[in-house]
Parts: structure tokens; C-alpha cells; sequence
């Protein structure tokens, strides 16, 4: 017989934490991948700030392989989460099974980009040929090998779903720990340059995966991991991608819209400028990234008790997750935030130990920048985990398109056009990173009346019986 899972009896504001802080910390060291990478790289010397400027345009397609892999991993912990509340154990291995045979096939697209793709890429991103050229090395590398980034985040939804997130956070912090050791070895006493960034990034990653396959293999006796289950099957896929795709267009939004961003700062008169706001925002987004991934992670941990409490039927036990969820993510926010004004300028001079006065871009200029973006554009990390804390809920409650309007609101409606209007305007290395906090905040706003129209049309209905195949055939109103 099979044990009760935790996420239908464990009190409500222990279970997030139980669930959830795990998660950050894998979220956040995920992150924090291509913090390091951009510290190392940054600081190896004469082509540390052209480096950067090479692994700034880069960064968006590293999103969307992330993107791909957490929205496919979304729709698999949403779909796995219900399966199993309702104790439908075949189908959760069906589930399963057509999650690794996704993440196989999005790794042959990536690698086929790398072989044949990232040069015209890069040739649309910069004009410098020696950043063409790293920006080349180090595309190809990661994604030729990227089947650790994509395959990790299929495997640690299945450690989602049957509640073992502390094992998640194990894998991730060991291939972060290696990858931070790597980079080191491989840029410094072996002078690989930006390709050496690379290889230990996609190294940490596959050690990651192989770490999580063993404990799922090992230990995850809730799921059947027996091959056959890998088999196609169109309607597991459909039922995936029913919350998956959702999922996926509003992480791909992130890489559009750095994307957009980088092209617009491409516009600012002056070079020098331009390639000071251009290193500056491409540092700052991953920076900033550690507490956007610090939401997602306790809203994705959200999706899967939302969803299983939504199987079991249990409304009183999802109205707690939804205000102790906001709470928590809340409180997060505020903490790294705090941390982030308090430490700015510590922060920032990570990222030129070895850039000197008379460089392409100058050491003060850099550290300067860099502290103004952070500090003003952290205010708006509260409202953002407000945001991505409502969008977990309402993914949880098979809400398909509300989390998607979201995400469009606030990467591409709320932030382009002020981004764009602010290029315009005198002063742009200081009112330029007010874009965010204003995109967060009316963001926030919007939010707010998605949750509350999501949550009443959600469970104001009585369950039915319906296929468990897929979260809900309910359709938002």
C-alpha cells in the first residue's frame, strides 16, 4: 500500500517551507550558474568586459533552454502532482516516462541550434567580431551539451512531486559547488578563456542530472521508472503541455525580453554608452535572477500542493497554500532585497577585480552602474514575487491562461515601452533601471484581480468526476 503523501496531511505553513525552501535554494544555485560564469569571465584579463559583452548576448537563449525545460517540467509536476493525489498510479508513470522522452527531444533541437545556429545568431546580437566569436565558443558548448540543463529539469519535477525537494536541492548544490570549482581551473590555470565557463557550467549540469536519476531510480517508489513507460503518448503529452505550454511561453518571455531590452539599448547614442548600459544590464538580469528564481522556486513547490490538494478535493486546505504561499514568497523577497541594497556596491565589485581605469570600460564606471540598477531595481522584487506567487497558485488550479497574461504584462507590455521611453531621456544610466519597478508594480495590480476572479471560478465548483489524464477540462471564463 502506497503512504499517504505529505502534501494532503502536513500542516499548511510547515509543508510550503518543508517544500518550498528546498526549491529556492535549488532555483536560486541554478541561478547562480551564470552569476559565476559572468564573475570568472569578466575578470579573466585583457578580454574580460568584451567576455561579458559576449556572455550578455548569449544569456537569452540560455533562458529559453531554461524555459523549456521548467515550462515542460511545470505541466509534468502539475499533471504528476493530480495523478497521484488521486492515486492513479499508472498514469503518473505514464507521466513520467513521457517527460524524459520531451526532454530527449528538446535536447536534439538545442543541439542541432548549436551546430548550425549560434553564429547568425550572435552576428545578430553584436557587432564586435572577437565577441562574435566567444559569444560562438560559448553558445555551442552549452548547447551541444545541454542535455544536463534539460533533462535535470524534467527528473527533479518527478522529486517534486512525490515531496523529496530536499534530494533536489542535494544535485543542484553539488553540480553548483562543481561548477564554481571548474570555472576556476578551466579559465584560470588552464587558460580556456570564455569556452572554459562553459564546460564547467555543462559539466556541473550533468552531474546534477546523474545525481537525480539515481535518487528517482533509487528511491522515488511512488513512480515506476520502467523504461516502457518512455514510450510516446499523444494525449500524455497533450495533458503535459495543457499546463506545460502555459508554462513555458511565460519563462520563454524572459528570454524575448532581454532580448528586446538588448536591442533597444543598441540604440543609445554613443558606444562607449551603449556597451556600458549593455555589460551593466546583462550582469544586473542575472543578479536579478537570483530572486526571480528565488519566487519561482517556492511558487513551482506552490503548483504541485495546490495541484494535488485540487485532485483531493480539498478547497479549505488550498484557500491556506494560497495565503501562506503569498506570505512566504513575500517574505523572501524582502530578504533579498534587503540584502541587495545593503550590499550593492560589495556586489557589484565582483565584477570588475581586474578591470582597470584605462579599459574598454572602466572599473569605477562599472561598479557604479551596476549599484544604481541594483538598488533601484530591487524595490520592485517584492511586487514581482507577488506576482509569480499568484501565477504558481492559479497553474496549480489548472488555470491555463491567466499565468500567461501575467508573464505578457509584465515582460513585454509594462517593460519595453518603458524601457524604450527611458533610453530617451537625459541621465540613462540612472533612469533607465526604473523600468523594472514600475513593470513590477502595475504588474502586481493586475495580478491581484487575477487571483481573485481565478480562485472564486476555480473552486466554486463542485468536483466532478472528469479523466485524469489531463489537471482539468474546466476552461477559464
Amino acid at each position: 500500500m502506497q503512504k499517504e503523501n505529505k502534501m494532503g496531511t502536513m500542516k499548511v505553513t510547515r509543508l510550503i517551507w518543508q517544500l518550498g525552501l528546498p526549491m529556492i535554494l535549488s532555483m536560486v544555485l541554478q541561478a547562480l550558474y551564470n552569476v559565476v560564469d559572468t564573475v570568472f569571465v569578466i575578470n579573466m584579463g585583457e578580454n574580460g568586459a568584451l567576455g561579458n559583452l559576449a556572455l550578455s548576448a548569449a544569456f537569452p537563449i540560455q533562458i529559453l533552454m531554461i524555459a523549456i525545460g521548467v515550462g515542460t517540467g511545470v505541466g509534468i509536476n502539475a499533471l504528476l502532482s493530480k495523478s497521484l493525489g488521486e492515486k492513479n498510479y499508472e498514469i503518473a508513470n505514464r507521466v513520467a516516462g513521457n517527460g524524459l522522452f520531451l526532454g530527449i527531444v528538446f535536447y536534439v533541437i538545442f543541439l542541432l541550434f548549436g551546430l548550425f545556429g549560434a553564429n547568425a545568431y550572435m552576428h545578430l546580437m553584436a557587432q564586435d567580431e572577437t565577441v562574435i566569436e566567444m559569444g560562438t565558443e560559448y553558445l555551442r558548448i552549452c548547447c551541444c551539451l545541454s542535455m544536463g540543463s534539460i533533462l535535470y529539469s524534467v527528473v527533479e519535477r518527478f522529486l517534486m512531486a512525490t515531496g523529496k525537494t530536499t534530494a533536489s536541492m542535494i544535485c543542484q548544490i553539488c553540480g553548483a559547488l562543481l561548477n564554481i570549482l571548474l570555472d576556476w581551473v578551466f579559465i584560470y590555470p588552464c587558460q580556456m578563456g570564455i569556452a572554459g565557463a562553459a564546460y564547467a557550467t555543462i559539466i556541473g549540469q550533468i552531474v546534477s542530472l546523474i545525481m537525480g536519476l539515481a535518487i528517482h531510480y533509487l528511491k522515488n517508489k511512488e513512480i515506476n521508472g520502467n523504461p516502457k513507460y518512455i514510450k510516446p503518448s499523444w494525449r500524455i503529452i497533450k495533458g503535459i503541455y495543457r499546463i506545460g505550454l502555459p508554462a513555458f511561453l511565460m519563462q520563454a518571455m524572459l528570454s524575448f525580453m532581454m532580448f528586446g531590452v538588448l536591442l533597444i539599448l543598441q540604440t543609445i547614442p554613443g558606444r562607449h554608452t551603449n556597451d556600458l548600459m549593455t555589460s551593466t544590464f546583462g550582469i544586473y538580469y542575472k543578479l536579478m535572477q537570483t530572486a526571480l528564481f528565488a519566487s519561482f522556486g517556492l511558487s513551482n513547490a506552490l503548483i504541485s500542493m495546490v495541484s494535488y490538494n485540487y485532485g483531493l478535493g480539498d478547497q479549505k486546505r488550498i484557500h491556506s497554500l494560497v495565503i501562506w504561499g503569498i506570505i512566504d514568497s513575500l517574505i523572501v523577497a524582502l530578504v533579498i532585497t534587503a540584502i541587495y541594497e545593503i550590499l550593492a556596491p560589495s556586489i557589484s565589485s565582483l565584477f570588475a577585480l581586474t578591470i582597470t581605469e584605462d579599459g574598454v570600460l572602466k572599473k569605477s564606471e562599472i561598479i557604479s552602474c551596476c549599484t544604481t540598477a541594483l538598488r533601484i531595481a530591487s524595490i520592485g522584487y517584492v511586487f514581482m514575487a507577488f506576482s509569480v506567487a499568484i501565477q504558481g497558485i492559479l497553474q496549480g488550479l489548472s488555470r491555463v491562461y491567466s499565468p500567461l497574461i501575467i508573464s505578457f504584462l509584465r515582460l513585454v507590455v509594462f517593460v519595453l515601452p518603458t524601457a524604450y521611453l527611458l533610453t530617451l531621456t537625459g541621465n540613462i544610466t540612472f533612469r533607465f533601471w526604473w523600468t523594472f519597478p514600475i513593470a513590477e508594480t502595475l504588474t502586481a495590480i493586475a495580478s491581484y484581480f487575477f487571483l481573485r476572479h481565478g480562485t472564486k471560478a476555480a473552486l466554486s465548483i463542485e468536483k466532478q468526476a472528469e479523466p485524469v489524464l489531463v489537471p482539468s477540462t474546466q476552461k477559464e471564463s
